[in-house]
């Protein structure tokens, strides 16, 4: 049975509206959030006798509360921004309804119960109001924030405006009669899927919900990624497992290594990273990038250098190399070599398991599409 295509449209049509108020509702409630808890922070402050120290000691016991409390997100960083959150946009309240009978008290800040809504926009996350708080030029930050709700930015499109000085530009060229949208050409906004909203690191740890690795992975990828898991493990020259899709924070961005490993013999760790295509100097230079920040972050005394791995897994041919930085090159060649498969080694073993997982997800589109044809 078919039915007709304007049903279908209708109804993808509400699908499609309600996954954007779901995230649009996340946006707002995080924002607002963050900026009530700013708020709270700017009046706790304010009463204290001598600022500066006591500031520095709210913010600093804050922060290591909240995160016993909820995890990661709360960093002492974190809380800065929250902040500076409050302290950039301070009149952005604008409905406050207080519980009746609030004490004086309760009506200098938030009180409990209360009912609040703010002027920030449901469209933009707190990753462009991140970026949005690092201009400094008040008018450059509201163009650059109507432009961003109105176009529908990503936040990568708009810090790569805020970086390239759009808003000078304009100034210099065409003067201020040049910000009126109708007197240029607007930058238009990137297609969103509310599923890569919702599995951000920050809406999860504002959810408290845990980042599992399958939200970062498809299933050829799941597959091939355990695969070589096992496939190290039983080298057994020394390597021991530590994580699948490492989460590393670098400001406001995050990324995810597929795999960590420690080598107890080389006293080293490994990350080993899958690429489902060709080898490009972007996934080389994100590779030096990650084993960079891996150390500043998850390097004790008494490791030696980390060192990358990266993995193509293309159709046509499977491509393995180590990534090691410049001042790692000598140890690299000396010592742990003989510890650590081939590049050959690796790209054998990813083009076995890609043909016989490729061929294990046709069988079973079969099978399932021969039950659905038998249940029809």
């Amino acid at each position: 049975m078919t039915i007709g295509d304007t049903l279908f449209e209708r109804v993808v049509e509400i699908l499609e509206q309600a996954r954007s108020n779901v995230v649009q509702s996340v946006n707002t409630n995080m924002v607002t959030a963050y900026w009530l808890i700013g708020r709270e922070i700017v009046v706790e402050i304010q009463e204290g006798k001598e600022r500066a120290v006591y500031g520095k000691q709210v913010i600093e016991v804050l922060s290591r509360q909240l995160t016993d409390q909820y995890g990661s997100g709360y960093s002492l960083t974190n809380v800065k921004y929250f902040r500076q959150l409050y302290q950039t946009w301070p009149d952005r309240l604008s409905i406050f309804l207080q519980q009746e009978g609030a004490s004086a008290a309760q009506q200098k800040s938030h009180p409990p119960g209360g009912q609040f809504a703010t002027d920030f926009s449901p469209k933009l996350s707190w990753s462009h109001y991140r970026a949005l708080m690092r201009v400094s030029n008040t008018p450059a930050r509201e163009f650059y924030e109507r432009e961003a709700i109105e176009c529908g930015w990503s936040k990568t499109q708009l810090e790569r405006q805020i970086q390239t000085s759009y808003y000078e530009r304009i100034i210099a060229h065409h003067g201020e009669q040049g910000l009126i949208a109708g007197n240029r050409e607007r930058l238009p906004g990137e297609p969103f899927s509310p599923v890569e909203v919702l599995k951000s690191p920050m809406v999860l740890e504002f959810l408290n919900l845990p980042d599992v690795p399958n939200l970062h992975e498809s299933a050829l990828e799941q597959a091939i990624i355990s695969n070589l898991q096992f496939f190290l493990l039983e080298l057994g020259k020394g390597f021991s497992f530590v994580a699948r899709q490492k989460h590393i924070r670098f400001d406001d961005d995050d990324f995810y290594v597929d795999l960590v490993f420690y080598n107890f013999i080389l006293k080293c760790f490994l990350l080993i990273d899958l690429k489902l295509g060709k080898l490009t100097h972007q996934d080389v230079g994100q590779m030096d990038g990650y084993v960079r920040l891996f150390e500043e972050q998850f390097k004790v005394s008494g490791d030696n250098p980390t060192i990358g791995l990266i993995l193509c897994s293309d159709k046509s041919e499977a491509v393995a190399k180590y990534s090691v930085l410049h001042e790692s090159k000598q140890i690299f060649a000396s010592k742990y070599l003989k510890f650590l498969p081939t590049e050959e080694e690796l790209r054998l073993e990813i083009e076995k398991e890609r043909r016989l997982i490729e061929a294990n997800l046709d069988d079973r589109k079969r099978l399932s599409s021969l039950d659905e044809n038998r249940s029809g």
